[in-house]
């Protein structure tokens, strides 16, 4: 055991796992059987997605969920891995038919909890669309102590807005 923690595989204390996929599908669309995609998308749609969300894309291969029924017609749940200072975190974002975040969840966060952001916090992305207002300082609040979180968070949010909006043009 001390030879794999002294070599760096030991995983991190504070690595967490906070939902799993499937809770969190079962939670936004209740009795939904969710279709999964994989979106690959073309240089084309690769820039212009940069270009809407104002960040690079951590890749051009994507995961989503649609979970379409009478209530969630046309929702699709999307996941982007990503860096949030050193260490990876897994963020789902569910956006409706009309590209307004219907809900956003950390399902993984690497970093030490104190980093991680309130449930609430989270709240304020809800019905937002990809615009001016979507960005920190803005209509996004900040986070004290956790400025990357938020800036990391926001970031993603408005990539799966832009891929989205991309995918359905």
């Amino acid at each position: 055991m001390l030879f794999l923690w002294a070599a760096g595989m030991m995983p991190a204390a504070h690595a967490r796992t906070l939902q799993s996929l499937d809770d969190a599908l079962r939670e936004i669309a209740p009795g939904v059987e969710p279709e999964r995609v994989t979106l690959f998308l073309d240089d084309r749609q690769v820039e212009r997605a940069e270009e809407l969300a104002g960040s690079q894309l951590p890749s051009a291969i994507y995961y989503a969920y649609d979970v379409s029924d009478g209530a969630n017609r046309g929702t699709r749940v999307y996941l982007e891995k990503h860096r949030v200072r050193t260490l990876p975190e897994v963020l789902m974002v569910a956006v409706d038919d009309t590209g307004r975040v219907a809900d956003v969840r950390v399902l993984s966060f690497h970093e030490p909890m104190e980093y991680l952001a309130r449930d609430a916090w989270y709240e304020q992305f809800r019905g937002r669309a990809l615009g001016h207002e979507l960005a920190l300082g803005r209509g996004i609040d900040g986070i004290t102590g956790a400025t990357l979180t938020a800036r990391a968070t926001t970031l993603a949010v408005r990539r799966i807005l832009a891929v989205d909006q991309v995918i359905r043009e």
